[in-house]
């Protein structure tokens, strides 16, 4: 049995550790107080006993633990990353522990009357008589993936004190900024020298992944004339306005605040404007290749219809593709999601196997060439003060990586 008291210390000993990325920075990692949390886990991957520990100068870190049985056997790997997310503060996180958590709203912090409340989150209500963590209401709780590399890092001590359980070569890999898009940018998959991977960095207890969607990030520049309001007419051209009329646009009921499931959006995050220009930042998501496509295809044919009307180069728009689909590539292997499967029903646990409504390090690795389906992590409501982790997800979720390490071994005898 994995010790909980000591997982909870090791999970409280990475969150109190500021990890925020930037996506402003040039830098990797994109934060200089990514280096506190990564040298901490070199030290305690070598403490552990793991072999191959190493860390580079973008701050990847890898370890293997040997297999300690005579046959082939493939080289599988899990991967979680150690940045928090730059949508919420991760500084001075100070977590409450919730014991045998009775079902009720739970006071995060009195002062300002911050309440995490089933009535509003009702997944809480799963988790009655666990143990739960969370923040004090003033920070994230850096759950997302914190809780991952400590299930990882919980999974490998396990093994080797119990080499009963048979294993083939595991690899592990803790990546930075992933919160900011470039968790696998750097990542070093020869290297890694795995046949397939698992991120662990789901959310519910059950999750199983292998699908997201299809991600680009929009520019949309509109170029106005300023000139003084009194002696205006006929020559100033409002920006702002005409950014109205593009935003309006686009369907309304295509929105993240509307869609569930399948059905992708478009996703106007963020406004600078004046009268002389005005700038609108889009992600555009859809996890269907085609869709995704005419998505893009909506945002480019409105500003030609825009530049119709007002004259040529008055709207500009530039897309970046971020991400892909990665069922793409695990369709192939699909055995690598059976195995997965397999593993949370052996230790008691109904798997939940859907898209995800986002992306994940494990969708570029997926092109790179590692498969690599996401497993849960345990954490709910990531990125924001109510975020909070049952102890006992993160317990199952550690139990998961071994039983996929067993699994893996008897199935390739």
């Amino acid at each position: 049995m994995i010790h909980k008291q000591h997982l909870i210390n090791r999970f409280l000993s990475y969150v109190t550790v500021d990890t925020e990325s930037d996506p402003n920075s040039k830098t990797t990692p994109s934060t200089a107080k990514q280096w506190d949390l990564a040298n901490k886990l070199v030290n305690e991957l070598k403490t552990i006993g793991m072999s191959d520990v190493e860390i580079d100068e973008n701050a990847y870190i890898m370890a293997t633990l040997p297999s300690n049985v005579s046959h082939n056997v493939p080289t599988i790997g899990f991967i979680s990353h150690f940045d928090t997310s730059p949508d919420f503060t991760g500084a001075n996180v100070k977590p409450q522990i919730i014991d045998n958590y009775d079902g009720k709203d739970i006071v995060l912090n009195k002062v300002e009357s911050i309440v995490l409340s089933p009535s509003y989150f009702d997944d809480l209500l799963q988790y009655k008589g666990q143990t739960l963590i969370t923040t004090d209401g003033t920070t994230l709780l850096g759950a997302d993936d914190k809780a991952g590399i400590c299930e990882i890092i919980t999974a490998m001590e396990y093994l080797i004190k119990h080499p009963e359980i048979k294993h083939g070569t595991i690899k592990v890999g803790f990546t930075p900024d992933e919160e900011i898009g470039r968790g696998a940018h750097k990542f070093d998959v020869k290297k890694f020298n795995a046949d397939w991977a698992y991120t662990m960095d789901g959310s519910q207890i059950g999750e199983l992944e292998y699908e997201n969607f299809n991600a680009a990030g929009a520019t949309i520049t509109i170029n106005g004339k300023i000139v003084h309001p009194g002696y205006a007419k006929g020559k100033m051209i409002n920006s702002m306005l005409y950014a109205s009329e593009f935003i309006a646009a686009l369907p309304a009921e295509e929105t993240p605040q509307t869609t569930s499931g399948y059905e992708g959006f478009y996703h106007l995050y963020d406004i600078n404007g004046s009268v002389e220009k005005t700038i609108l930042s889009y992600i555009i998501r859809d996890h269907d290749k085609a869709k995704f496509e005419a998505r893009k295809h909506t945002i480019t044919s409105l500003a030609d219809k825009l530049n119709a009307k007002y004259g040529k180069n008055t709207v500009l728009v530039t897309i970046e593709d971020q991400y892909f689909n990665m069922k793409e590539k695990i369709e192939p292997v699909m055995h690598i999601v059976d195995i997965a499967e397999q593993a949370m029903k052996n230790i008691g646990i109904t798997p939940l196997i859907k898209a995800i409504r986002g992306g994940t390090d494990g969708s570029q690795l997926s092109f790179m060439g590692l498969p690599c389906p996401n497993i849960f992590a345990g954490g709910h409501n990531f990125h924001g003060r109510y975020e909070y982790v049952p102890v006992e997800s993160m317990i199952k979720a550690s139990e998961v990586i071994c039983e996929i390490a067993q699994i893996t071994a008897n199935t390739y005898k």
